[in-house]
């Protein structure tokens, strides 16, 4: 058990059932009153950030989180099939599981996957990816607005503004946090 007075950013605990990261935490002591730590916690699960007052002697389970380095081999009727880069076991995922990750996944990329308690519970990408423009819009002469952009699909389906330069067949380095467009690689 853990106080919320041990609370620093990046711990994961379990409220209520589900497993929350501290994102942030202050402890805030009051000329009058008691005082408590006030914290920004988010759901590694859903991926929601909450606000929430905790009192200095409140007490909760830690969670210990798995994490397992894994490769993505194939996709196959929805099920995404990974391998444990150590123990050569495969792992399938679904579309769900995997949420926005499906934007930037290619084959034989690796990938840290976090499980609890023998549930997985999300994937872990490479803060960018370097994927290929498959459909561009054409630029238009003469359109050379400052900050002028234009919507490319890239190789995993995935839709980016790009700057009005791009082409299709480029490699863009594409940042996996916010899914903007870095660089042309």
């Amino acid at each position: 058990m853990i106080t919320s007075t041990d609370f620093r950013t990046g711990l994961t605990i379990e409220i209520d059932g589900g497993v929350w990261q501290v994102v942030d935490f202050q402890h805030v002591k009051p000329g009058k009153g008691a005082a408590f730590v006030r914290t920004k916690i988010k759901n590694v699960e859903t991926g929601a950030v909450v606000e929430r007052t905790f009192n200095p002697n409140e007490k909760m389970p830690q969670a210990r989180l798995d994490t397992a380095r894994m490769a993505f081999l194939y996709e196959t009727d929805g099920m995404y099939t990974f391998m444990d880069n150590e123990t050569y076991e495969q792992t399938e995922l679904n579309k769900e599981q995997l949420g926005d990750a499906l934007n930037y996944l290619q084959e034989n990329m690796e990938v840290a996957i976090q499980s609890y308690k023998g549930r997985v519970i999300g994937v872990t990408l490479p803060n960018s990816v370097e994927l290929k423009v498959t459909e561009c819009e054409p630029s238009v002469k003469g359109n050379t607005a400052t900050g002028a952009t234009k919507m490319a699909t890239l190789e995993t389906g995935y839709a980016v503004r790009v700057p009005l330069f791009i082409n299709e067949g480029d490699v863009l380095r594409i940042d996996t946090r916010t899914g903007a467009y870095i660089e042309r690689a």
